[in-house]
C-alpha cells in the first residue's frame, strides 16, 4: 500500500467526472490513500468536495506562493472554518516561489515579503490547529528561498512539522530540513536522468524521514514522462527509489504510508488492521 502525499485532484487538468476512475487506477496499482492541496481561493471548495465525497482522498488546504498577489489580506478567515474538519489533514501547499517573476506592479522585494508574510501566517493556523504544514520552495539559482523557508519554519518547528514537498536538493539541504525536525517528499524526478542530486538524496535520507508523492498533474515519472501525471503513476517513482535505496518495494511502501499516516493523521488503512 502506497499513499500519494501531495496531489493537486482539484486542477483543472482533472475534471470531476474522471475522478473516480483516477482513484480506481490508483487503487490497482497499489496507492490506496490521496492527499490533494489546495493552493488558492477558487480551488479551496473545489479540494474539501473531493475530499467528502470520496473516502480515499483528504485535503490541505492553503495559498501557493505565487497566489499571494491575488489572494485577500484576511486569507485566514477562508482557511480557519474548515481547520477542524476530520478531512482536512494538514495546512498548504504554501511556502516560498523566487524562481518566478514577480507580477506587474511588484517589486520582486515586495513580492517576496508578501510570501514570508503569508508564509507566516500559515504556520500560526497551522499552530492554532493542531496541523503540519506542506512547503513549497523554489529558486532560480542557489537556495534563497529554501534558506528563507528554514528559518521561518525554526520559529514554529517546536510545535508544528514540516514537510519541503517536491524535494529536488542534494543531500546537504535534506540533512538541515531532517535536523529542524522536518521531512521531505519525493516525485517522479527521481526517476529523471538528469536528477543524479535527487538520486543521491534519495539513497541517504534516512528511513523516516520522507514520504513518496506525484504532485500531479506535473512531474510524471519516466517512462510517463511529459505527459499528465496522475496518483496511479506513483507506483513508477516508488519501483524506481526502492531500487536506488537497495530495498524491497514492499518495505519502502509501510516505511512511507507510516511516514504519512502520522504526518497527515490518518487512522492506520483497514487493510493493516489483523
Amino acid at each position: 500500500m502506497l499513499i500519494d502525499s501531495h496531489c493537486h485532484l482539484g486542477s483543472h487538468k482533472f475534471s470531476p467526472s474522471e475522478i473516480p476512475d483516477l482513484i480506481t487506477r490508483a487503487a490497482e496499482n497499489g496507492i490506496t490513500r490521496l492527499i490533494t492541496l489546495a493552493t488558492c481561493e477558487d480551488d479551496l471548495s473545489a479540494n474539501l468536495h473531493l475530499a467528502h465525497t470520496h473516502p480515499q482522498i483528504h485535503a490541505c488546504l492553503g495559498i501557493h506562493p505565487c497566489d499571494v498577489h491575488e489572494t485577500r489580506d484576511d486569507f485566514d478567515t477562508l482557511l480557519r472554518p474548515h481547520l477542524t474538519d476530520p478531512k482536512v489533514a494538514a495546512i498548504g501547499e504554501t511556502g516560498l516561489d523566487y524562481f518566478h517573476p514577480a507580477p506587474s506592479g511588484w517589486t520582486e522585494a515586495d513580492y517576496h515579503a508578501r510570501q514570508r508574510h503569508f508564509l507566516h501566517r500559515h504556520f500560526q493556523l497551522a499552530k492554532e490547529a493542531g496541523l503540519n504544514i506542506v512547503i513549497h520552495t523554489r529558486d532560480r539559482s542557489g537556495c534563497a528561498s529554501f534558506d528563507d523557508a528554514l528559518k521561518i519554519y525554526a520559529d514554529y518547528a517546536p510545535s508544528v512539522r514540516a514537510v519541503f514537498h517536491c524535494f529536488p536538493g542534494p543531500p546537504s539541504l535534506a540533512q538541515r530540513v531532517i535536523h529542524a525536525g522536518g521531512l521531505i517528499s519525493f516525485t517522479g524526478i527521481a526517476t529523471f536522468k538528469n536528477a543524479q542530486a535527487v538520486v543521491e538524496t534519495v539513497k541517504s535520507t534516512p528511513s523516516g524521514s520522507f514520504m513518496l508523492e506525484t504532485d500531479s498533474p506535473y512531474l510524471a515519472p519516466v517512462p510517463h514522462r511529459g505527459k499528465r501525471c496522475e496518483p496511479s503513476l506513483l507506483k513508477h517513482s516508488a519501483e524506481a527509489i526502492a531500487q536506488q535505496r537497495g530495498q524491497e518495494l514492499c518495505d519502502l511502501a509501510r516505511e512511507t504510508t507510516e511516514v504519512a499516516e502520522n504526518f497527515f493523521r490518518l487512522s492506520p488503512h483497514p487493510e493493516k488492521i489483523t
